[in-house]
């Protein structure tokens, strides 16, 4: 891919970044370098600072501590030639719905300085690829969850960014529309560009990622290749439970009442 960062260097690399709301720490001084030309997951149990995380690292919240390189450029120093190398797929996904999906898209593409001829070639090839040429023409508030991703994704990729982020892109997402999606990621990082996206699904992790970053409580418990965060244990999902400190209990031993139908 044309302006890529090169693989072995470092995609996103992360100082000391802290984000605080109120008394509540979401954030705790994280540090991470997330490697170029990977399928990197930011993984972790709900209310773990995933989502924090990602939006700080994406310019869309300001931290209160700390400092962010996206392909050598500083977020906060740099926010035009950053936003120019980014794609993002936040959580809670904005679009404007009043539009249909090649509107938006076309909207987007020119938003980003692309040529018209370019945008609408491009958006083309995106909408066959993740399946929406059928639904072109549609507004997207009649779009399905699915097809949101789908839509909101493509704006995400139009302008060919070096890294691309990701939050949850699978949450609520039919398997039909998850296995496109899928199969259009693996095309892009094949490429030499960098996916970071955010899940706490760890086999859908394991069977994608080739690095890792295990997040708790607002740090991070572990990152490297996803082989060697997993270590000894059998799978991704109990070398996280033991990361994250889960404890074993036994959901119904205070639940007798439960089942059976009887009050």
């Amino acid at each position: 891919m044309e302006g890529a960062v090169a693989v072995g260097t470092s995609a996103v690399r992360v100082q000391g970044l802290w984000k605080r709301f109120g008394q509540q720490v979401a954030v705790a001084g994280i540090d991470l370098e997330l490697p170029a030309g990977k399928f990197v997951g930011l993984v972790g149990p709900n209310g773990a600072g995933k989502t924090t995380t990602l939006s700080m690292v994406t310019g869309l919240l300001r931290p209160d501590q700390g400092a962010v390189e996206i392909a050598g450029h500083d977020v906060w120093r740099d926010p035009v030639a950053v936003k120019a190398r980014i794609g993002v797929l936040p959580e809670g996904l904005r679009l404007f719905e009043r539009l249909s999906g090649r509107e938006l898209l076309s909207y987007s593409g020119r938003l980003r300085g692309l040529p018209g001829n370019e945008v609408d070639r491009r958006a083309t090839q995106l909408l066959d690829v993740l399946d929406l040429a059928g639904a072109q023409h549609k507004l997207v508030v009649d779009y399905s969850t699915g097809m949101r991703k789908k839509i909101g994704l493509a704006a995400a990729l139009l302008h060919n960014p070096e890294v691309l982020f990701l939050d949850e892109p699978f949450e609520g997402v039919d398997p039909v529309s998850a296995q496109t999606i899928r199969g259009v990621l693996e095309r892009y990082t094949a490429s030499g560009a960098t996916v970071v996206f955010s899940s706490h699904v760890m086999e859908l992790v394991e069977s994608l990622c080739d690095w890792v970053a295990v997040m708790a409580a607002g740090r991070i418990r572990a990152q490297g290749p996803l082989a060697e965060v997993r270590g000894e244990a059998p799978t991704l999902q109990q070398a996280f439970l033991e990361l994250v400190g889960a404890r074993d209990r036994d959901a119904g031993s205070h639940l007798d009442w439960l089942g059976g139908g009887s009050r």
